[in-house]
């Protein structure tokens, strides 16, 4: 069985936060993407704004191959990387889309994202995407619809350029079901997405109205991620690892390794008298908090109990970490908990 992996999500954090914040963004920003507004660019010469572009793109594409960088020198079961969606600014849109399809753009960006799909590859990194709240699928406005689709295409095309696509899940682009018309509603538009897109898509539970049991409605057509954290504040409870819907959820994606998503409410928590040591039980917390308030992740992994919770599911998923200290929070748990468990492969 191969190792269990964590992750973190698309930007690096330097582990000296002692730092004053102008040294802190001198040493991180060549790890992160950086993004422009369409406001600016309406507001100068087209020129000045393709200009632009190509500078934060060209910063954007090295910056992701010096994060992978940095992710392929950590220990084997920290190589695991959502990538960012903001690499390249306004792909979709109407006015920018087509600068991206000029034949020399085109070239430029194959090629970069041909380096950063073989380092991946090469240093046994597993990559992925998760397009933001506006990819909604399940929409009942067509125009919601169509920018969705486009949106998705956009990670589509970059998976693409990255050498990923040509099979089932060789890489995740993760979207949760939303949109009035919810499951069904994503299920008659999928057909429209792209071979690419459909061999990545994956469905996770959000924590307000599309839960498990929506997302195993579509099981039939993509894998479920599941998110134990949103699935705990959307059920009130915490799913056992043997629920009989994590074996559907681990059937559904038909023999690849499943992702889980894990995060904790905020660390604030604890100046109201919950123990890191101590399970976080909802009827308790909604006597001093609002549901909405446990949305928001911590820094860090801070409670103990739900970490080993969340070890319990590590035999079968590799685990997304959706955590404010980015690969810190990856860094920290790995050293108290994995390598405690002889689980430090290199």
């Amino acid at each position: 069985m191969p190792h269990p992996r964590i992750g973190f999500a698309c930007q690096y954090r330097h582990p000296v936060r002692s730092l004053s914040p102008a040294e802190l963004k001198l040493i991180e920003t060549p790890f992160n993407p950086r993004t422009t507004t369409l406001r600016w660019m309406d507001s100068v010469a087209a020129p000045v704004a393709r200009d632009k572009l190509v500078e934060v793109v060209t910063h954007n594409l090295a910056a992701q191959l010096r994060l992978l960088a940095y992710v392929a020198q950590l220990p084997a079961p920290l190589r695991m990387l959502r990538l960012s969606s903001d690499l390249l600014p306004f792909y979709s849109h109407p006015k920018v889309r087509d600068f991206y399809q000029e034949p020399a753009i085109q070239t430029w960006l194959g090629e970069g994202f041909a380096a950063i799909g073989a380092l991946a590859r090469e240093a046994d990194i597993r990559v992925s995407f998760h397009p933001g709240q506006y990819c909604v699928l399940g929409s009942d406005r067509p125009d919601v619809v169509e920018n969705s689709l486009a949106e998705f295409e956009y990670h589509a095309d970059m998976i693409r350029m990255m050498g990923y696509g040509v099979r089932f899940q060789d890489l995740k682009c993760n979207v949760h079901i939303a949109g009035r018309l919810g499951g069904e509603g994503t299920r008659e538009v999928l057909p429209r997405l792209s071979a690419v897109a459909r061999n990545c898509i994956t469905f996770e539970n959000d924590e307000k109205t599309y839960g498990v049991d929506e997302c195993l409605k579509l099981a039939d057509l993509a894998p479920v991620v599941l998110d134990i954290h949103h699935c705990w504040v959307h059920e009130g409870d915490y799913i056992a690892p043997h629920d009989p819907r994590v074996q559907r959820i681990v059937d559904s994606w038909r023999g690849v390794r499943p992702t889980l998503h894990y995060s904790q409410p905020q660390e604030s928590l604890q100046e109201l008298g919950f123990s890191a040591d101590q399970k976080l039980e909802m009827p308790a917390l909604l006597e001093v908090v609002s549901k909405r308030d446990l949305y928001a992740h911590s820094a860090q992994m801070w409670n103990h109990w739900s970490n080993q919770y969340a070890l319990q599911f590590a035999d079968r998923f590799d685990i997304m970490f959706e955590a404010k200290d980015k690969n810190l929070a990856t860094l920290a748990f790995y050293g108290a908990y994995m390598e405690a468990r002889g689980e430090a492969a290199v």
